[in-house]
């Protein structure tokens, strides 16, 4: 039988990321947190955290996190059955979900707040690219993921959610600088080009799929959807921008498309543990309606 106490304890350093604000969350001195973590360790004879700032789970450590959450998940559908005067058994219930990062910068808040005020569950964002959020979901990180894997996922299901546009985008005087005569080969090889890490691969499939172009041009690196937005307002350089963003820029002049009419569109799916929860069925629930609204469907 798992000891609970301790797996609590083990749950809370890892989320706040230490003992001492471990020990506040759970309304015990540091003490008791490390005596629980420490004899759990010493029975199952392996480390489960990595003491440091902030302190880390080990792979164990981070399955037994993830045990731990979805064991709070099922007891909260007994909470209504066992209160006693409205009293909850603990405290809010926080689902962890990893989600890319354009999603959160546009139509994704909407279903998370949503959720959040329906059911008065808290909420915990991993951003990751949408095509390694499923990853957070199969090292059992996170309990749903929003995704362009649509891979299975062990103990998982996945449902299509649509399609989020993306336009590739410049302003009007870079357009004049760099593609007077409209794209082609060489002024995308000169042209400077927003990427937002080493594993955003938009702005190539996008010249690939659209111009037949193998992209090989100079690179800012800028981690930010927003900041994506921002320099492209400002002129530093061309990107695929989210189609939401976009828009609105585009009707005020401060941006134009480099090819007009020639959308990304990267499919999106929301991939969720098979546990039986009424929490996850709700939000599956919210999630496919937000995304019907908001999301470009086929």
């Amino acid at each position: 039988m798992l000891d609970y106490p301790a797996l609590a304890a083990v749950s809370a350093v890892v989320r706040e990321g230490t003992f001492e604000r471990a020990a506040e969350r759970l309304a015990v001195t540091p003490s008791a947190v490390s005596q629980r973590i420490r004899a759990l360790e010493e029975r199952l004879g392996i480390i489960l955290i990595v003491r440091g700032h902030p302190c880390l789970p080990t792979d164990l450590g981070r399955k037994l996190c993830a045990h731990v959450d979805q064991v709070q998940l099922l007891e909260a559908d007994l909470a209504p059955v066992l209160s006693i005067a409205g009293d909850q058994l603990g405290p809010p219930v926080t689902l962890k979900v990893a989600v890319n990062s354009d999603s959160i910068a546009t139509w994704f808040p909407e279903a998370a707040a949503k959720f959040a005020r329906d059911t008065g569950y808290l909420l915990e964002f991993l951003i990751e690219d949408e095509a390694h959020t499923a990853d957070r979901l199969r090292s059992g990180e996170v309990i749903a993921a929003v995704s362009s894997d649509p891979g299975t996922v062990q103990g998982c299901k996945t449902i299509e959610l649509g399609s989020l546009q993306y336009l590739a985008c410049c302003s009007p005087e870079f357009a004049q600088l760099h593609f007077p005569d409209g794209v082609s080969e060489d002024s995308l090889r000169r042209a400077p080009c927003l990427r937002f890490d080493r594993r955003d691969g938009l702005q190539a499939r996008w010249a690939s799929e659209t111009h037949r172009i193998e992209l090989d041009g100079p690179m800012h690196w800028v981690p930010s959807t927003f900041g994506f937005l921002n320099f492209g307002l400002a002129g530093m350089a061309w990107g695929l921008h989210p189609e939401i963003l976009a828009k609105p820029q585009i009707a005020a002049g401060l941006l134009v498309e480099l090819t007009p009419s020639t959308p990304l569109n990267v499919k999106l799916y929301w991939t969720v543990t098979r546990l039986h929860a009424s929490a996850l069925q709700t939000f599956t629930d919210t999630v496919r309606g937000t995304a019907k609204e908001r999301l470009f469907q086929t």
